[in-house]
């Protein structure tokens, strides 16, 4: 596995059809190998189509983005399907394939036509069923599982890829309690020793504090914030972007930060 050095955007800028006001607003920001990236924001402050035109999914209006000085339209899809996977944000597939067939799918870009799956395939798709748990139901269609089951296999189907870098958009979204911290700590492991660069679309803080090295947070299709998570997590600015009042304490165990909001409202609801 080749490893990517830079992913970066430079005024990225997107208009769609019939909007007035740009979903993307000038983005700037380099995103460095190695390290696992969280990006925090409200509903529609652009999260999603932020990741969708790193992977060329979408054309921007405006600027570029390039990974190691190419911009990524340059690239073959290809040759996008060897350096970035994504586990997107619906899972939602309605196919009679088992849980197996859709991992397996991970390695078509490694794959020549009619030439079947090979050794190594087989192992990085084994590897990555264990990594997420859903090794037990490998022969399960697809259309049978429940929403966390669907959306651990769209995860090892990504891992499976085995790419220098992996975008998700909202991966623990369907996960309970046990699972999501479960991915997290997969993604901790291949982020800390695979050294897999991570970009991952959060909507719980606490664990964007508890994993991730670096946070970006977006609002109205900017990034108003983004650093170390440490330094750019602060009840200021959280109110900022989210609007809400949010209470910092320590950790008892890790000594992090931990952050809870604190909603007011003078509206009384009728007995």
């Amino acid at each position: 596995m080749s490893q990517l050095q830079k992913l970066e955007s430079k005024n990225l800028t997107w208009f769609p059809v019939s909007e007035k006001q740009p979903i993307l607003d000038k983005i700037s920001a380099s995103f460095m190998s190695g390290k696992f990236y969280g990006i925090i924001g409200p509903n529609g402050s652009g999260k999603s189509s932020f990741v969708r035109h790193i992977l060329n999914f979408l054309k921007h209006t405006k600027g570029s983005v390039c990974l190691n000085g190419k911009e990524v339209e340059c690239y073959s899809r290809l040759e996008l399907a060897k350096n970035l996977a994504l586990v997107p944000q619906n899972t939602s597939i309605d196919t009679s394939f088992s849980a197996y067939e859709i991992v397996s799918m991970g390695r078509n870009p490694y794959q020549k036509r009619f030439g079947g799956e090979t050794k190594e395939d087989i192992h990085k798709v084994t590897e990555a069923m264990k990594m997420t748990s859903c090794l037990e139901f490998k022969d399960k269609p697809f259309r049978n599982l429940s929403g966390g089951e669907a959306q651990r296999v769209i995860v090892a189907r990504a891992i499976a890829q085995d790419t220098p870098w992996l975008l998700l958009d909202e991966p623990i979204s369907n996960l309970d309690i046990r699972h999501q911290l479960e991915l997290m700590e997969t993604l901790k492991k291949l982020n800390s020793e695979r050294k897999t660069s991570i970009l991952a679309i959060l909507h719980d803080i606490n664990l964007a504090v508890s994993y991730c090295s670096d946070i970006i947070m977006m609002k109205e299709g900017q990034i108003k914030y983004m650093g170390e998570t440490l330094e750019v997590l602060t009840c200021e600015r959280l109110f900022e972007v989210y609007g809400v009042q949010f209470l910092k304490i320590s950790h008892p165990e890790t000594k992090k930060p931990y952050f809870l909001a604190q909603y007011s409202s003078s509206v009384e609801l009728a007995d």
